[in-house]
C-alpha cells in the first residue's frame, strides 16, 4: 500500500466515484456552486478545476473513493460538470473487498455517520456523489472554522467532529430556520471549555 499523491492525468467521471461519508453541508455546496460560476470564462472554471484535483483512494473493485473534497465534487455534478481529476493517495487494489472497508475504517478514510450523527452499516453509505444527504451542523460547522471558532487542522473529517459536537448543542431547527444566530451560539460554544477536545480549538475555555 502507498500513500504517494499519483495525479490521473485521464478525467474521471464524477458520478463513478463513490463516497466515504454519508453527508455534506448543502450550504457549503452552494457557496462552492456559486465560486464556481463566478469565474469569468469556461477557461478559468477549467483552471479551478485543474487545480482542485479530488483525493481518491483505488478499491479493490477497480473503483476511485473519494476521501476529501465531497463537496467540491457535489457542487460541481450539481453545475454540470461530468468529470474530473483526481489524485490517488493510496492504492487498496490487493486488499480483498470483504476487509475493504474495514482496512479504510483503519486508516481513517471513511466516516459511516449519518445527518443525525448516527454511525451506520458501511453497505449503507452512498454509491455516488448525488445521494449525499445535507447536514446543516456540518455547514454551521465549516462556517464556524472560517469565522475563526477552530482552527484548520489535519485531523480526518475534524469539521464532522464539530458538527456532532454542535448537534449535542442546539436544536436542527435553529440551524435551518436561524442560521446567523446559530452561528453567534456556535461562537461562544467554540470557545469553552467543553469543546477543549476537539481538533483545533483555540480557547479560551471561559464557560459561554
Amino acid at each position: 500500500m502507498h500513500t504517494t499523491r499519483e495525479p490521473r492525468v485521464h478525467p474521471i467521471p464524477i458520478l463513478s466515484l463513490r463516497p466515504t461519508q454519508m453527508t455534506v453541508g448543502m450550504r457549503e455546496v452552494k457557496e462552492k456552486r456559486r465560486r464556481f460560476r463566478e469565474q469569468a470564462s469556461a477557461k478559468k472554471q477549467a483552471e479551478m478545476i485543474g487545480k482542485h484535483m479530488i483525493p481518491v483512494v483505488y478499491g479493490p473493485d477497480e473503483r476511485y473513493y473519494v476521501v476529501d473534497h465531497h463537496h467540491l465534487a457535489r457542487a460541481l455534478h450539481d453545475e454540470g460538470i461530468e468529470d474530473i481529476l483526481v489524485t490517488v493517495i493510496g492504492d487498496l487494489r490487493m486488499v480483498r473487498k470483504d476487509a475493504f472497508w474495514n482496512v479504510m475504517d483503519n486508516k481513517r478514510w471513511v466516516y459511516p455517520y449519518d445527518n443525525k450523527g448516527e454511525r451506520r452499516p458501511f453497505k449503507d453509505l452512498p454509491k455516488s456523489i448525488r445521494e449525499l444527504k445535507d447536514d446543516p451542523f456540518r455547514s454551521l460547522a465549516g462556517e464556524l472554522r472560517r469565522s475563526g471558532g477552530f482552527a484548520k487542522d489535519t485531523t480526518p473529517f475534524s469539521e464532522f467532529l464539530w458538527a456532532d459536537f454542535l448537534r449535542r448543542q442546539m436544536a436542527r431547527k435553529l440551524v435551518e430556520e436561524d442560521f446567523d444566530k446559530a452561528m453567534e451560539k456556535a461562537l461562544r460554544l467554540a470557545k469553552t471549555h467543553d469543546a477543549i477536545y476537539l481538533p483545533g480549538w483555540c480557547g479560551p475555555s471561559e464557560d459561554a
